[in-house]
C-alpha cells in the first residue's frame, strides 16, 4: 500500500474502495467471532458455503474447518445455519 492509499478506516462512509477487499484487513469491524467446537463438527460445509467474506475454508488433507479472522466481519451466519450447533458466537477479545 502506498503512502497516499487509505484504509478502509479512512474511507468516507458510503465510499467505495478503488481496490480489492483483500488489501484491507476488514477483521477488526467485528464485536463476536465463531468459535469452532471440533468434538460437534460434523464438517458438513455449510459454514464455508454461506460465510459471505469467504474466512471459513475447509483444508481436505485434514478434513477440518479454519477460520481466518483477519477478514471474518462477525456477522454469525455461520452459527445460525450451522445443523450441528458446532458454532458459537462469543466476544471479540483480539486486539488488531
Amino acid at each position: 500500500m502506498s503512502s497516499k492509499d487509505k484504509t478502509w478506516k479512512e474511507i468516507s462512509i458510503a465510499g467505495v474502495c478503488p481496490k480489492s477487499s483483500e488489501s484491507f484487513k476488514t477483521g477488526d469491524w467485528k464485536t463476536y467471532m465463531p468459535i469452532l467446537d471440533t468434538e460437534k463438527c460434523i464438517v458438513c460445509l455449510t459454514c464455508v458455503m454461506l460465510c459471505p467474506d469467504g474466512t471459513i475454508n475447509w483444508i481436505p488433507d485434514t478434513n477440518k474447518i479454519s477460520f481466518d479472522y483477519t477478514f471474518c466481519k462477525g456477522c454469525g451466519i455461520c452459527a445460525n445455519e450451522c445443523p450441528a450447533k458446532a458454532l458459537t458466537m462469543k466476544i471479540d477479545n483480539t486486539e488488531g
